[in-house]
């Protein structure tokens, strides 16, 4: 059988969606399996084991507009693909699969797609379903019969190939960064939207306090769209601040990532690849719920002040920001020291407080 996986557009709900691709993988284990995926996802999935191809949904160059669609709807269907799983509820989704003639089409019936499907699976009601995302994926799984009920949600990681890992040495030599040292990784920002972004001058003051008590480096990780945001982050954080922002691609970060001792951010993409590398994360929450979007990781601390409108899911606040304001900075600098306390009695590395 040959089976095709529509892989979700954003970094963060890739990494929650794993566990329903190892599902898959088990299901299936004689099964060429192969996902399609913007280039940005598609190499998370490099090297896993998980599947036996990549197929890139170029959107902004081969596969843009009408015409790239239906280019890549007659790529998939040359493929000739048996079985097509939708991760993403969009009606594009489903229209690129229906479009290729595959089959057994499986997708969630909603976004007004589902004739477009063989194998239209109802949406889970509200409380139906454990609330964290990642259960989502695998109820779809469960409601066409490939598994017998939900499994209990393992920390998900990232093998992180020993290649990869010398490049991204290299990478960090050529970037100023002393080799051997001890490095912190901030997300201070979000593809999403602002909503969910703790103030810069925060970060600026807790990357300062980091470096004088700790002596580490703190490595600003970002897409080049969060450039302003590290500016003003490296220009408060004095001479501790490495700037990345822009500088590595998906592909690579799970290797740089995996050389900091410790992660602090936003609820991001970034988060997501740190937790499942097996970094310590911190992470700071607003108005996003962490019961839904949380990393599947054993090392994690969630900060974040509950207020009346959180959460809101919005990209950008309409009033106040007062969900994300509300979290000072003696919270995250606790946080991160107990991380950078532990590191230390287990022997992680030289951390010791100045």
């Amino acid at each position: 059988m040959k089976l095709l996986v529509r892989a979700t557009n954003w970094v963060g709900d890739a990494i929650l969606s794993i566990p329903a691709l190892e599902t898959i993988r088990t299901r299936w284990p004689e099964a060429e399996i192969s996902v399609l995926a913007r280039p940005w996802v598609a190499d998370l999935y490099r090297g896993q084991g998980l599947v036996d191809g990549l197929v890139h949904y170029d959107h902004r160059g081969r596969h843009r507009g009408p015409l790239g669609l239906e280019r890549l709807a007659r790529d998939l269907r040359a493929a000739r693909f048996d079985t097509a799983v939708l991760f993403p509820n969009s009606f594009e989704a489903a229209w690129i699969v229906w479009r290729a003639g595959i089959p057994e089409r499986i997708g969630y019936a909603r976004d007004g797609r589902g004739p477009l499907l063989t194998k239209a699976v109802p949406v889970p009601s509200p409380g139906e379903i454990p609330a964290h995302e990642s259960n989502y994926y695998l109820e779809l799984l469960r409601r066409v019969g490939w598994i017998r009920s939900l499994p209990e949600i393992k920390p998900v990681r990232i093998r992180v190939e020993q290649e990869t890992r010398e490049r991204a040495e290299k990478f960090l030599r050529d970037a100023g960064c002393p080799p051997g040292g001890l490095y912190i990784a901030f997300g201070a920002g979000a593809a999403y939207g602002t909503a969910k972004c703790w103030p810069a001058n925060r970060y600026a003051e807790l990357a300062r306090k980091l470096v004088s008590e700790y002596g580490v480096r703190v490595l600003l990780f970002g897409a080049a769209s969060e450039a302003a945001v590290a500016a003003e982050i490296e220009q408060g954080a004095g001479d501790g601040a490495i700037n990345l922002i822009g500088r590595s691609s998906i592909g690579d970060l799970p290797a740089l990532l995996s050389r900091c001792a410790l992660f602090i951010g936003n609820d991001s993409g970034a988060m997501h690849v740190a937790a499942a590398v097996g970094v310590p994360v911190v992470a700071v929450f607003g108005p996003t719920d962490p019961e839904e979007t949380r990393p599947l990781a054993g090392h994690l601390s969630i900060v974040q002040q509950k207020v009346a409108c959180s959460p809101c899911f919005l990209r950008h606040c309409p009033i106040d920001h007062r969900c994300m304001k509300s979290v000072d900075l003696q919270m995250v600098l606790d946080a991160a020291r107990n991380w950078l306390g532990r590191a230390a009695e287990e022997g992680k590395g030289a951390i010791a407080r100045g």
